[in-house]
This record gives structure tokens, C-alpha cells and sequence, in this order.
């Protein structure tokens, strides 16, 4: 069920903190500029049941400002200093109103997302190092790492501030590959956006096209046959495997099991060229579009119960090695508390205890008892190993039980261009965690704005907490734990 709410300025933090007391979540803050004012629409959601309520505020277009409500969320104080960096809106009482997106080179006073931005300016001289807080004290040292890193790995800059081996603070950087995704989609198709949603982080292709098509049907009217939300349910699984079998072997391979991390590899090329049967891409692209989904083929049941089985003997072999479980148990712990605070998604969130899952709060298909939510409290690297290797087993569960009832082909009823609300919300429990992407349509039926939200831009601000009074050569078996997309928060 969606709500939509006009407030003014003024009304928007009492209205934020009632919503926030009754157990929603923010999920996405996103600008407009209309002909006439600067429009923020705040997305809180909760469930079950389905439950979502837009906020509309209007600002005045000269001089668009709205009191903060950082103080109230924290991810809400993010997505104010995003708004400020790229569309210029101020947020009045911010208690961190530092730059977030704009490094210090960017031109003052030019943000991209305005209407009348024109193009590019000459990026200038920086205006001083970036305000990091420091550390000081007898034997506390800086360590700086990246933001070019030695493999294949995108940039972000991480400053470690350490006594000892002991890290005591840890600062992360990113934005270095901003890509002005929200501005690529304006005056697309709704068609032709699916191929940038695809795109927003490559390893999260089913995700981002599954969240983009449920908002873009949902802005049209559309309703998706449910042969063909019970395809996207299962490319969703897809997905999920081939994702967390790369990190279980990873995870292994930080703390010396190579061996380990060959097999999850080749299990992984085993996923991907199954996937390749099913919709012609290695990565499950093509499988998702507006409106529904296409299926090549079916994954094979008895080939996908043989991998199970090989997963299962790969997570046996690391729990049942005692450096591997010695370097796992107790490391970079999350409590259950900070996770909440910072507002943590996805296996972040479950292995410290927090079961959300937007399969269940917002289903777009009845899953029925097959899905399974695992849940640990730890909070350590061994509870989110956990939680991956746990959710294989359903997502392997949930494959087969959806495959059931498919047939190969393509199911699709085409979004109509004249007809629904011209907005619409989609959400997804992507591998990672909850992807939420809001649309709008202009008169025309193209995309006047789209605004996704991957789980990493909830996720990053708790790998340092984490970190706190861990050792540094902790940090790459930690930062993998958590495996945050640079390319999901550098939009």
C-alpha cells in the first residue's frame, strides 16, 4: 500500500519521526526539479504487510533548503549531503554538513543535477586536503590505502589510524567513479533504461533490472502474469547463488585456504555458464525487462542438486578448519544496535541479528514456506559467512521449487504509456540486500527521473564501526565479509 503525503518544510522532521516510530524505514531520498519548485520526496517503508508513504516537500527554487532530520536517521543525513553535493539543496542544522559526493576538486557552487548546470566546468585547484579527523596520541601512526588498489578492485580510499596493529579509526572515500547514473536515465524509454539499470553494479544485474521494471510497472499500471514473477523470482535466486559461493571462497582465501577458494571458483564457473543457458548472459541480463521476463531454458535440477552438494562439502571443509574458524570467529563485530542505527541491509543486517528481508516485507510473489530467512547475532565475519552459505541453501530450495511450474519462453504484458500514476516504487532483496528505485514518467511516457538506491549506500558507513579495535591485517578479511559495491554507491 503506498501513501503519498504533501508536508512543508517545517512539517517534514515531525512527520519523518512519527514514521520512523512506527517502525518504517527510510529507504530512498530523492529530488525534483519541477517548473516551479524544488520537490524532495522522502520513501519510508515497513512490512510486513507492504506498507510505503512518500513524503513531498517543495522548496522554493531559489533558495531550496529543508531542516535536516540527520539527527532522527542516519541514513537520512546521507542522502541529505548527496541532495546538497548534486542538486544544491542545503539542510538546514545538518550536525555533518561536510561534502559527501563532491571531492574537493569539483568547482564550487556547480551541482550536476540542476537544470540549468549546463555543462562541465574546468574542475579546479583542490580547496585543501580532505577534512579527515585525526587521530594524535603516543604511537598512532596513519596507514593510507588506495584509492588504486592493487587487483581488480575500484577505487575508494581508506585511512586507517592505528597504535600497534591495533586500528582505532578507519576512514572510508569514495565517489572516485561517479558516473551521474540519475542524469543517464532522464529522457530514456522505460525500455531502453533497462540496459543502464542492468549496468549500476555489474554483479547485481537481476537486482537493479528487477527494481527498476517493478517501478516502472507500477508507474504505468502494468500487471506482470505471475508465470513471469515466479521467472523473476528465480533469476533473483540465480543471482544469489553465484554471488555468495565468490565470497565464501574468497572469505577462505584471506585467511590462507587457497584451496578452497579454487573450488568455490570452480563452482561459480559452473553457476555462470548455467546461467548463460537460462538467458543467454553469463550475468542473468536479458532475463528481466518492463513487464515481465524471458527464460531460454530451465537450470538444470539435478545439475544445480549436484552443485548444492559440492557448496555444502566447500563450507564443511572451512568450518572444520581450525585457522580458518580461529581467524573468522570474533572478528570485526557488528552489534545488533549499530546495524540499526546505521540503518544495515541484507546479510550486514541479518548476521547481526536483524531478520529484514524485502522478500517478505515486500513481496512481489508468494514465495510460501520454501523461503527461509537465516539469522545470526554474532556480528562477526564468521555470522556473515553464515548467513551467505545459509542462503544458499534456500536460494537452492527456492530455484528448484519455482522451476517447478516454468515453461522456457517469454512472458511479458507491455507497460502502457497513458495510463497509471506516472510514479511508481520498486523493491527488491537483491544478494546484498534491499534495492529501492522510485520512477517518474514524463508526459511523454520517457523517464524524467530515476533514482536507484543500492544496499552498499547503507552498508559502507558500518565497515569502520566494525573495524574499531580490530588489527589491520583484519581489514581485507573483513571489507570481503562485508563486500560493499563501489559502483552501487558512486552513482
Amino acid at each position: 500500500m503506498l501513501t503519498v503525503r504533501d508536508t512543508t518544510p517545517d512539517e517534514l522532521p515531525a512527520a519523518a519521526e512519527q514514521l520512523l516510530a512506527d517502525g518504517g524505514r527510510l529507504a530512498l531520498v530523492a529530488a525534483h526539479h519541477d517548473a516551479d519548485a524544488v520537490r524532495i520526496v522522502h520513501l519510508f517503508v515497513s512490512g510486513p504487510p507492504d506498507t510505503r508513504t512518500e513524503l513531498h516537500t517543495r522548496l522554493d527554487p531559489a533558495a531550496p533548503e529543508l531542516p535536516s532530520i540527520a539527527r532522527l536517521s542516519f541514513p537520512g543525513g546521507r542522502f541529505e549531503r548527496e541532495m546538497r553535493d548534486l542538486h544544491g539543496v542545503v539542510p538546514l542544522d545538518h550536525p555533518l554538513p561536510r561534502r559527501l559526493v563532491r571531492h574537493f576538486h569539483w568547482p564550487r557552487g556547480w551541482y550536476p543535477m540542476r537544470p540549468d548546470a549546463g555543462p562541465p566546468p574546468p574542475f579546479a585547484e583542490p580547496e585543501g586536503p580532505y577534512p579527515f579527523l585525526e587521530a594524535e596520541g603516543d604511537g598512532v601512526y596513519e596507514i593510507p590505502v588506495g584509492p588504486v588498489h592493487a587487483g581488480l578492485i575500484e577505487p575508494g580510499h581508506f585511512r586507517f589510524s592505528v597504535v600497534g596493529e591495533t586500528i582505532i579509526k578507519l576512514k572510508a572515500r569514495l565517489w572516485f567513479v561517479h558516473k551521474g547514473i540519475e542524469q543517464l536515465f532522464q529522457g530514456r524509454t522505460p525500455e531502453t533504461g533497462l540496459a543502464l539499470a542492468e549496468r549500476i553494479s555489474g554483479d547485481t544485474a537481476v537486482g537493479h533490472a528487477l527494481a527498476y521494471c517493478l517501478a516502472v510497472e507500477e508507474a504505468t499500471g502494468t500487471t506482470v502474469p505471475e508465470p513471469a514473477r515466479r521467472a523473476r523470482a528465480l533469476l533473483l535466486e540465480l543471482e544469489r547463488l553465484h554471488n555468495h559461493i565468490t565470497d565464501i571462497g574468497a572469505l577462505c582465501n584471506d585467511v590462507g585456504h587457497g584451496i578452497l577458494n579454487n573450488h568455490a571458483q570452480r563452482i561459480r564457473e559452473h553457476l555462470l555458464r548455467l546461467n548463460h543457458g537460462i538467458t543467454g548472459h553469463r550475468l542473468l541480463r536479458g532475463g528481466v525487462v518492463p513487464g515481465g521476463a524471458v527464460l531460454q531454458a530451465l537450470p538444470d535440477r539435478d545439475r544445480l542438486r549436484a552443485l548444492g552438494a559440492d557448496i555444502r562439502e566447500v563450507v564443511a571443509l572451512a568450518l572444520n578448519h581450525g585457522v580458518v574458524l580461529d581467524r573468522f570467529t570474533g572478528t570485526a563485530r557488528l552489534s545488533a544496535q549499530a546495524a540499526r542505527d546505521l540503518g544495515c541491509l541484507g546479510y550486514v543486517a541479518r548476521a547481526s541479528g536483524l531478520p529484514d528481508d524485502a522478500r517478505r516485507s515486500h513481496p512481489f510473489h508468494d514465495y510460501g514456506e520454501t523461503l527461509t530467512v537465516p539469522v545470526h547475532d554474532t556480528g562477526d565475519v564468521l555470522a556473515r559467512f553464515l548467513v551467505r552459505a545459509e542462503e544458499i541453501d534456500t536460494s537452492l530450495a527456492l530455484v528448484d521449487h519455482l522451476a517447478a511450474d516454468l515453461t522456457p519462453g517469454r512472458t511479458v504484458t507491455p507497460p502502457a504509456r497513458d495510463h497509471g500514476p506516472r510514479a511508481g516504487n520498486g523493491i527488491v532483496e537483491g544478494w546484498r540486500g534491499t534495492i529501492t528505485t522510485r520512477v517518474e514518467l514524463a508526459p511523454d511516457g520517457t523517464l524524467s527521473r530515476v533514482k536507484p538506491v543500492d544496499p552498499s549506500f547503507f552498508n559502507w558507513p558500518a565497515l569502520p564501526v566494525a573495524l574499531a579495535d580490530t588489527i589491520v591485517p583484519d581489514f581485507p578479511l573483513t571489507n570481503k565479509s562485508f563486500n560493499l559495491s563501489y559502483a552501487g554507491n558512486d552513482l
